[in-house]
């Protein structure tokens, strides 16, 4: 058929005039936020120390204030100014950028306290997310504020926050453990004194860790319900949701493990069992099985933590004088 013969009417044609018409619906948003980005570029240039979230993964997450604040800042300080200095050239932000690490924050400070003596202004970034969740810059914090100079926050994206309201699970209390130890007695230890606080738990971790440590949550904290939120904002985001010992069958499983990783565990059962209501339940299964067997799959089916279940049954047997 002849193309002077073709329908006028085309499937495709429909959804051409969506497009159209939604790109020129975001025209006037455009325009508002262009007006209001320079408006807040001629009043943001504060002498002080400015704390900037940046996006987790998605660039525009960034906000207008926080894109202007960075667009006058005199002096940007970054964890990583190779990662940092991408998003920078993203928006044509041409601001100085200077390194701020665990390696150098005692040689760096003074510096950056200079400048602010002199009236510049200071931007702290870190890779991603809030600067000073789980990054440097608690120490440089403490000495501006004793010096009298200005700190503030300019809110954005956070990793743990992002994860939270995602998860399903309760969000009225919750507690921000950043990085567990890595060493299996001191991260053992850490999930034990977790294992009461009455709040929703929020830990990052390292790709590499996540099955030992979904293991050791298990172990600590009972069989409660989880979340494993992964590459957060990303093209390949991911929410894995279960009880803690179906996440670590799903993760053990997996080839190969990528991304930034969050896990959100939900707090303890409102109802806390009583050692009589255990004890009764370990007496029944003590009769089919041993006492390690019994206090895990206690432990599991009551979302209560193994350790307790075990010593509980340790006492029971000393008293009773069952050697099983």
């Amino acid at each position: 058929m002849d193309e002077r013969d073709a329908p006028t009417d085309s499937p495709d044609k429909p959804a051409a005039k969506a497009v159209e018409a939604q790109s020129g619906a975001m025209v006037p948003i455009a325009n508002r936020a262009a007006s209001e980005l320079t408006r807040l570029c001629a009043q943001t240039r504060v002498a002080g120390l400015h704390l900037v979230a940046t996006p987790i993964g998605n660039l525009g997450d960034i906000t207008l204030r926080a894109l202007a604040v960075l667009a006058v800042a005199d002096v940007i300080y970054a964890e990583d100014t190779r990662h940092s200095g991408r998003l920078l050239s993203h928006f044509a932000i041409k601001a100085k950028l200077r390194p701020y690490h665990e390696h150098n924050a005692e040689r760096e400070r003074p510096a950056i306290l200079a400048a602010l003596e002199n009236g510049e202004s200071v931007a702290l970034i870190s890779d991603a997310g809030t600067p000073l969740i789980s990054d440097p810059g608690y120490k440089l914090v403490r000495e501006c504020l004793a010096a009298g100079h200005t700190v503030d926050s300019i809110p954005g994206p956070s990793a743990p926050l992002a994860a939270l309201v995602a998860s399903g699970l309760p969000t009225d209390t919750f507690l921000f453990s950043g990085f567990l130890p890595t060493k299996t007695r001191a991260r053992k230890a850490r999930v034990e004194e977790l294992a009461s606080i009455p709040s929703t738990l929020i830990l990052f971790e390292a790709p590499s860790r996540v099955s030992d440590t979904l293991r050791d949550l298990a172990d600590g904290l009972g069989d409660r319900q989880a979340v494993v939120a992964r590459e957060l904002t990303k093209l390949n985001e991911e929410f894995a949701r279960g009880r803690l010992s179906e996440l670590i069958t799903d993760f053990q499983n997996r080839d190969r493990i990528k991304g930034e990783i969050v896990i959100v565990v939900s707090p303890p059962l409102p109802t806390e069992l009583s050692d009589a209501d255990l004890e009764t339940r370990l007496v029944e299964a003590l009769n089919e099985m041993s006492l390690r067997d019994a206090a895990k799959a206690i432990a599991d089916d009551l979302g209560v933590p193994r350790k307790r279940v075990y010593e509980l049954g340790l006492t029971l047997r000393r008293t009773t004088g069952d050697a099983n």
